[in-house]
C-alpha cells in the first residue's frame, strides 16, 4: 500500500528509472523496446523530465494510486461493516413446543384441518408406445403391471401413504386398507 504522504512526482521519476533499467536489461521485447526509444528521444532533447515518458509515469502512479485509494476505501468499509455487525443467536424453541401449556388446553391444530388434499388409487401401471395408444378401442384390453389380488396402492397429493383391496360398497367401488406405510418408509420415498 502506498501511503498518502509520497509526493506523486517522486513516484512517477521511480517508475521512470525502472522502466529504463527495465529497458537496458531486456530489450529483446518489442514493447521494451519502444520504451527504450521513448527514453532515449527524450534523453537526446537536453534531458526533459517532463516528456512522454514522464506523462506516462505520471499516468501509472496516478492509477496505482488510485487503486491504492480504492483498496484502502474497500478495507475501511469492510472493517466499519464488521465492527456493525454480531453474530445471530436463535433461541431454542423444541422444549417450548413440547411442554405442555400452563392452562392445560390443547395446541390449536383445528386450522389443518381444511387443507384439501388430493387422494388417488393406482390399480397398476403400464407404458405404452403412441402407436399401441392410437390404437385402443372400445373393448381393448391394458395389461399392468400387478398381479391380481395384489393389493392396490393409495397415495395423498402423489405420495404413497397406504396399501388396500378394493371393496364394492352400495354400487361404487372402495378401498379397505391394509397397510399404513410407515413414517420411516414415507421419509425412504422421499430420497
Amino acid at each position: 500500500m502506498v501511503p498518502e504522504d509520497i509526493d506523486q512526482d517522486k513516484l512517477a521519476e521511480e517508475w521512470a528509472s525502472a522502466l529504463s533499467e527495465d529497458d537496458s536489461e531486456e530489450a529483446a521485447d518489442p514493447f521494451e523496446s519502444a520504451m527504450a526509444a521513448m527514453d532515449d528521444s527524450g534523453d537526446s532533447d537536453g534531458g526533459d523530465a517532463g516528456g512522454e515518458e514522464g506523462g506516462l509515469a505520471d499516468e501509472w502512479a496516478s492509477a496505482l494510486a488510485d487503486q491504492e485509494e480504492t483498496a484502502i476505501k474497500k478495507e475501511k468499509e469492510q472493517t466499519y461493516l464488521s465492527s456493525k455487525s454480531h453474530p445471530v443467536e436463535f433461541k431454542d424453541l423444541t422444549h417450548e413446543a413440547k411442554a405442555p401449556r400452563p392452562d392445560g388446553t390443547k395446541r390449536d391444530l383445528d386450522f389443518i384441518l381444511d387443507i384439501p388434499l388430493e387422494v388417488s388409487a393406482e390399480l397398476g401401471r403400464t407404458k405404452l408406445l403412441i402407436n399401441e395408444l392410437l390404437q385402443l378401442g372400445q373393448g381393448s384390453v391394458v395389461e399392468l403391471n400387478k398381479l391380481a389380488g395384489e393389493p392396490l396402492e393409495i397415495y395423498v397429493n402423489g405420495k404413497l401413504v397406504a396399501r388396500g383391496e378394493a371393496v364394492v360398497i352400495n354400487e361404487k367401488f372402495g378401498i379397505r386398507l391394509t397397510d399404513i406405510i410407515s413414517p420411516i418408509e414415507r421419509v425412504k420415498q422421499l430420497g
